[in-house]
């Protein structure tokens, strides 16, 4: 249970952040140029991304929607057998980078389903991004690292015979 909440608290917090952070976009860098916050480094630069990382496959926006609905159910349906606080973290950062992008793509122009996601932050050579796609390459990270130590998500029982 206690992993559970870890992964609410985690989704949670992630995804209003990144919701807070896309209308902060929105409202202060839609309409000017890209602003250098770290010199070409760390550039604060406003898209409408109908596509995937790269601006992969734009016209399969409804697509991609489908899939993140399809992993949210994935992850509400094992979350209550975690075992692993760390693998709950990696959870919790998908769940939360979905539920941002997904937002977009269901409440933003131009349809249902089909909104381009707000993405604001750019580094060179790397695709512009936001604040879900960013907690979603740390869980993959993460989960990198739970995989190489051998940390099970679901610990086994031990059968008494």
């Amino acid at each position: 249970m206690r992993s559970w909440r870890t992964l609410l608290s985690v989704a949670w917090s992630i995804w209003i952040l990144d919701l807070a952070t896309k209308a902060w976009a929105v409202s202060q860098l839609s309409h000017r140029d890209s602003v250098q916050v770290i010199g070409k480094f760390f550039q604060l630069t406003f898209v409408r991304n109908s596509g995937a990382a790269f601006s992969f496959a734009t016209g399969a926006t409804l697509l991609f929607s489908l899939f993140s609905i399809c992993v949210l159910i994935a992850i509400i349906y094992f979350a209550p057998r975690l075992t692993s606080k760390g693998w709950a973290v990696v959870l919790g950062l998908v769940m939360g980078g979905i539920l941002g992008n997904l937002s977009d793509r269901i409440f933003r122009e131009p349809a249902f389903l089909r909104g381009r996601v707000i993405d604001w932050m750019q580094l060179p050579h790397w695709p512009i991004f936001n604040i879900a796609d960013s907690a979603i390459v740390v869980a993959s990270a993460i989960s990198i690292v739970l995989s190489a130590r051998n940390i099970p998500p679901i610990a086994k029982k031990d059968s008494q015979i």
